[in-house]
């Protein structure tokens, strides 16, 4: 398992498209877990201007990640996607550490 997090192209597009929408230049996303939600921790994603100094900062498909330190050891692995199916359209964290999640597929387990 690779010890990074990676974005998908698809995914990457839709964060541009979503940047572009509020007329940001310059952005990233951070990407982080908190605790709750029904099977204890819940993941979490946002727009953000710039790195804070303890994010690891990565960069794929144009798009910069943002992760706080805790967060990065219950997301290394994960692929970012990007779904629009019949399952519903949103972002989608494909974490391989997930033991078990809910049918939200916004909380999960390790």
């Amino acid at each position: 398992m690779p010890l990074t997090i990676s974005i998908s192209e698809k995914a990457a597009r839709k964060a541009r498209e979503f940047a572009d929408r509020d007329s940001l230049e310059s952005f990233g996303l951070r990407v982080g877990v908190k605790g709750g939600g029904c099977s204890g921790l819940t993941y979490t994603l946002s727009i953000d201007n710039e790195a804070r100094p303890d994010d690891k900062v990565i960069e794929e498909n144009g798009i910069k990640l943002f992760v706080d330190r805790k967060s990065y050891v219950f997301l290394a692995g994960t692929i970012l996607e990007y779904g629009d199916d019949l399952n519903g359209k949103g972002f989608v964290f494909n974490n391989p550490n997930a033991k078990t999640t809910c049918g939200c597929g916004t909380s999960f387990s390790v």
